[in-house]
């Protein structure tokens, strides 16, 4: 439909005298900005939130991550993978078997805090 649109209005003749300028500029800028309010600014607030949810985890929060692993932060080693290049967290998964594994921080999705039982969730991508 938008694209029927734009060439309808391709396919106009000019106005007589030249026509304003401003008009033919108007249709891009509109589409410019409903690109950037349709795409842009969520994805900066939904990677705002990320950012926010991952530096607030700390040890014994129950935490789900992308793949769908659950586990409770164990330990949150300070320097980061040489080879990975980022931050990661060592989830415990089972108190009587002490099976413990290294996630990526990026990768968790989903924290319920130890003090409270109110889930932090970062939004879905659509």
């Amino acid at each position: 439909m938008l694209i029927a649109m734009l060439t309808l209005l391709a396919d106009d003749p000019p106005a007589p005298g030249g026509g304003n300028p401003l008009g033919s500029f108007m249709l891009p800028l509109l589409l410019l900005a409903a690109f950037f309010f349709i795409m842009i600014l969520p994805m900066r607030r939904q990677k705002k939130q990320q950012a926010e949810l991952l530096s607030n985890v700390k040890p014994r929060d129950k935490v789900i991550t992308s793949a769908g692993i659950i586990g409770i932060i164990h330990q949150i080693p300070d320097k980061k993978d040489e080879q990975l290049k980022e931050d990661e967290v060592i989830l415990r998964m089972d108190d009587n078997a002490a099976v413990k594994i290294r996630v990526l921080k990026s990768s968790i999705v989903r924290v319920f805090p130890a003090d409270t039982g109110t889930a932090q969730t970062t939004p879905e991508k659509k």
